[in-house]
């Protein structure tokens, strides 16, 4: 098992310099709850595709469209924490943390292509209320499974599982920023709201990145 990484770069949400004290303990159990909070996340990701599909064309906004691509690396992270949960050694978890920092990373210059464009071409999508009501719900969601995910992989001593419950944190937190240029467009036409709110995510999607591939794991 390779040690716990120390993370403090979300203060109070993943702090896993001590484990967590488990009454049930036992790994099984603590697998499964992983396994399942991986495959809920799965699975609204590719709900999640279809939905910001059809409302982004409908409101042809960038941004919607860009949760959807942000979705497709959600379930390219669950899936590879899915696979390391299927088995063990050290080797397998640093080949699953590059992995994930690497979906960090295509998040990080994904959100910055995209902000800078819209800035630079004025494109003023329309309102989506789908989008509004969809986003909403998806960063409520998404703070409930990072927080699960961090407690389940600090009980098992899992970076991986820790990881990406972060990467799952990012998503939520890119939730309320899309949310957010998503009702300033529509209440009061600010359209520039949402790229300068994607900015902010790159910073924890570089963060993240580089803890992963500079942090020693």
């Amino acid at each position: 098992m390779v040690a716990r990484p120390r993370c403090d770069c979300h203060a109070g949400l993943v702090e896993v310099d001590e484990p967590v004290r488990e009454t049930s303990g036992r790994p099984a159990v603590l697998l499964r709850r992983g396994r399942v909070l991986e495959g809920i996340t799965l699975g609204w990701n590719v709900a999640g595709i279809a939905v910001l599909a059809v409302a982004a064309v409908a409101a042809r906004s960038v941004a919607l469209a860009g949760f959807g691509l942000d979705s497709l690396i959600e379930i390219g992270a669950s899936t590879v924490v899915l696979w390391e949960l299927s088995g063990s050694g050290e080797e397998r978890q640093r080949r699953a943390l590059r992995l994930i920092g690497g979906a960090f990373l295509a998040l990080a210059a994904y959100l910055t292509i995209q902000s800078v464009l819209v800035l630079v071409t004025g494109y003023r999508p329309g309102h989506s209320v789908p989008g509004i009501g969809w986003t909403a719900l998806t960063a409520a969601v998404m703070f409930a499974l990072a927080a699960g995910k961090a407690r389940t992989g600090r009980a098992l001593g899992n970076p991986v599982l820790m990881t990406e419950g972060r990467v799952t944190l990012v998503d939520g937190i890119l939730a309320v920023a899309v949310l957010a240029g998503l009702a300033l467009n529509a209440a009061a036409g600010w359209w520039q709201a949402d790229p300068l709110a994607a900015l902010v995510i790159v910073f924890y999607a570089l963060r993240e990145a580089r803890e992963i591939f500079l942090g020693g794991h």
